[in-house]
């Protein structure tokens, strides 16, 4: 009966959905590569110590855990009701508005925490949020493309 239930809780208008045990997968994943991918550029740019770096990108990516969970459970249940289409069908053309949308909402949640961690200004704040915000996009529109390919929504949310 769980089975059942947990089947039918992961449906939005009759669309699949991915269970909550793969969202915690797909979001671990996403800020580990994040971190190692991203750390090394940002510390070169700044001119930060790597370590330092790393700390600040560590309490960004675990901000953007969280508003990556919400905001893709949102995203995902959005388009089931509005399109009718599983998260793993998206066109093109929509992973680029998905991953504009959650930088864009990323920005304005860690903004004054690159301000208070460094003591940069805000305009110089700015520039590197937005440059970790442009990497991060590119990195968002390859990983979620490659985990929909790896982990396909099944027809009762199971993956």
């Amino acid at each position: 009966m769980e089975e059942r239930n947990q089947a039918v809780e992961s449906k939005q208008d009759g669309v699949a959905l991915r269970t909550w045990r793969d969202r915690v997968r797909q979001v671990l994943a996403f800020e580990a590569g994040g971190l190692v991918l991203i750390t090394p550029p940002f510390s070169w740019a700044s001119g930060a110590p790597v370590l330092d770096s790393l700390g600040l990108l560590a309490l960004l990516a675990l901000i953007a855990a969280l508003w990556n969970a919400l905001y893709n459970t949102v995203f995902d249940r959005l388009e089931a009701r509005f399109l009718h289409r599983r998260a793993d069908l998206r066109p093109p053309l929509w992973r680029v508005a998905h991953a504009l949308g959650f930088e864009g909402g990323l920005l304005f949640l860690t903004l004054p925490v690159i301000v208070a961690w460094t003591g940069m200004g805000w305009l110089e704040a700015l520039v590197a949020d937005l440059g970790l915000a442009l990497a991060y996009t590119v990195y968002a529109y390859v990983f979620n493309w490659c985990y929909d390919r790896l982990f396909p929504i099944g027809p009762t949310g199971e993956q």
